[in-house]
């Protein structure tokens, strides 16, 4: 695949005028009451992984140098598994991997929201809004429906679910819980996000696609609780960031980049080379217009919670808007610990943010994010 002829993009990106610089958030904007990430108890070295995975993806006897190069280079150092890694082999067809997303994706979900909304102060019957997105399993009824009974939502709760949207959802989906909150200003919305990237991983299937993702993704559930901006304050820590703008973007002519190629086996996943390159060529712009309607350039930005897609692509966001080393340090020691976890990985990387290198009032934030279509979300935030 990465021989695939990118195509070019030619858009047309206005000058803005100067816009006013804000000092405050405005009334509009959607307070992050908790966020919480849960993971798998099944914890493992890269190093570890490296010849289990092969032994999973490789014919016997291939070489394996590839896959070692891969997985050296993955910036990865541990990732948890849904499953104990042993179990993997026994996942004889799609049918077991879904029903092992359930079972464990249920569960995760279920650690997530109830931590999350107990550090916001609320109760499961609080929540208005549960949007829940997963791009590696698949129900009917699905995840939310699951846990509304289970955890006591009430039976009235307004439910989205989502799929499709991939490592972008996280982003994504905070966007569209703001949107929601600026028109029910006293409602508390909750994002759930559960990914179980191993339990896609393709036996006996040594694509350099697969054994890139074989390299990077991880496990594990993320729940974000918003209320908005006549919701009154919640929990007891200190305060989180607010919500104040966003921006969707897709990029015509790249569907063939990121996603899935859905057959009797699966998630057959598609990730191609030429991603980095138009992350390179065109986010940098995009971010900059966003910014430049508030007043702000990426300077002002004193907190990047960037998805982790993998090293390449990190450095792709880096060159493109011209931060410094440090800025994607809360990415890259995401990607280190737990691998990329998809749609989970932007509210791991904010928890840590808020939790261990909780900036000072008045920052302002960019959550970013990268998926399938091939597209950006943007999410402004002011601390």
């Amino acid at each position: 695949m990465s021989d695939m002829r990118v195509p070019v993009i030619v858009e047309h990106v206005p000058s803005l005028p100067a816009a006013p610089r804000r000092t405050t958030a405005p009334a509009t904007a959607t307070a992050i009451a908790a966020v919480h990430t849960a993971l798998p108890p099944h914890r493992y070295t890269q190093e570890d992984l490296t010849e289990l995975i092969g032994d999973l993806c490789l014919p016997p006897g291939a070489d394996r140098s590839l896959l070692r190069r891969l997985h050296a280079s993955a910036g990865v150092r541990t990732r948890h598994l849904a499953l104990p890694i042993e179990q993997y082999a026994g996942l004889g067809d799609f049918g077991q991997s879904n029903d092992a997303w359930l079972a464990s994706g249920l569960e995760l979900g279920a650690q997530a929201l109830t931590v999350a909304l107990a550090r916001a102060g609320l109760r499961p019957a609080d929540v208005d809004l549960l949007v829940c997105a997963s791009i590696t399993g698949v129900a009917a009824p699905s995840l939310d429906a699951r846990l509304a009974g289970r955890l006591g939502l009430r039976p009235d709760v307004k439910r989205l679910p989502v799929f499709g949207l991939g490592c972008v959802a996280g982003a994504a989906g905070l966007a569209r819980v703001h949107d929601y909150l600026r028109g029910h200003p006293e409602d508390t919305a909750v994002l759930l996000t559960v990914e179980l990237c191993s339990l896609t991983l393709q036996r006996h299937d040594d694509s350099r696609a697969n054994l890139v993702a074989g390299a990077l993704f991880g496990d594990g559930a993320g729940a974000l609780v918003a209320r908005g901006s006549a919701g009154g304050s919640a929990g007891a820590g200190a305060a989180g960031p607010s919500v104040v703008a966003t921006r969707s973007h897709l990029y015509p002519g790249t569907e063939q980049l990121l996603g899935w190629d859905i057959g009797a086996r699966g998630f057959r996943v598609v990730i191609d080379a030429g991603v980095p390159g138009v992350v390179r060529d065109h986010l940098g712009r995009h971010v900059r217009a966003f910014l430049a309607e508030h007043g702000l350039t990426a300077d002002d930005i004193g907190t990047w919670v960037c998805h982790p897609g993998g090293p390449r692509v990190l450095s792709a966001v880096s060159d493109t808007l011209g931060l410094p080393d440090e800025a994607l340090n809360g990415a890259r020691r995401s990607l280190a610990t737990v691998g990329n976890m998809s749609s989970v990985s932007v509210l791991h990387i904010l928890q840590s943010t808020w939790e261990a290198h909780r900036p000072e009032p008045g920052t302002w934030g960019l959550l970013l994010a990268l998926g399938p279509g091939f597209c950006s979300e943007l999410v402004l935030l002011r601390w």
